[in-house]
């Protein structure tokens, strides 16, 4: 069975080549392909694909934030986001949201066909450089037990419950403490670590294996 696969790309010259790339597959269908988040999202309901070839840098929504948008509607289609960008911070968003492989745009057209048919199988493809980012990220960082053992028990709840992304008012209701109590203990856990703010704080707390 071939696989169908679709492509978000703004950049003409690169969607072009990827199309290239699929339609002239014996293993692959092409399925479709739109200059940004805001087309493949109002034709996602019709969109019959398996695998989404996902630039990460788009006008607009980007990548990211697009997966996020619609992984859960549909779960089995599978994410390979296609980037110019090493970055550390997008390789963990990616998968976060629900990417399950990463390349970049550098990557010879053979390694992306096999990437394609491997994400297809249950597989997590990488390049090189970006899975050798992902061994280094998952090295031990004794800086996170040792920022832990300056909060009180009360303190350390709430920093899990921001990391969580719940606000003010509902770390209130899920402790059983006033908002004001809430805002006092931030405030003192933003003295201890010398930030100014919830991202800050968690980025040095929790900081990304």
């Amino acid at each position: 069975m071939s696989i169908a696969v679709a492509i978000v790309e703004d950049d003409k010259e690169v969607r072009d080549a990827l199309i290239r790339l699929v339609a002239n597959s014996t293993d692959l269908d092409y399925a479709g392909s739109f200059p940004s988040a805001e087309k493949f999202i109002i034709n996602f309901d019709t969109l019959n694909a398996d695998v989404v070839i996902m630039d990460i840098n788009l006008p607009g929504n980007s990548g990211i934030e697009t997966v996020k948008k619609v992984k859960q509607l549909r779960p089995a289609i599978q994410y390979l986001m296609f980037t110019v960008f090493e970055d550390e911070d997008k390789i963990f968003d990616s998968l976060c949201v629900g990417a399950t492989g990463y390349l970049l745009k550098n990557t010879p057209s053979q390694k992306i066909i096999e990437s394609i048919n491997e994400i297809y199988s249950g597989g997590s493809p990488m390049s090189a450089q970006i899975a050798r980012k992902v061994i280094q990220s998952f090295s031990p960082k004794s800086e996170h037990n040792t920022l832990l053992e300056i909060f009180t028990p009360r303190e350390t709840e709430i920093l899990e419950n921001l990391s969580k992304g719940y606000r003010y008012k509902e770390i209130a209701g899920i402790l059983y403490i006033s908002t004001e109590t809430v805002r006092t203990h931030i405030r003192n856990i933003y003295l201890k670590l010398e930030v100014q703010s919830r991202t800050e704080a968690l980025n040095k707390v929790y900081p990304k294996r």
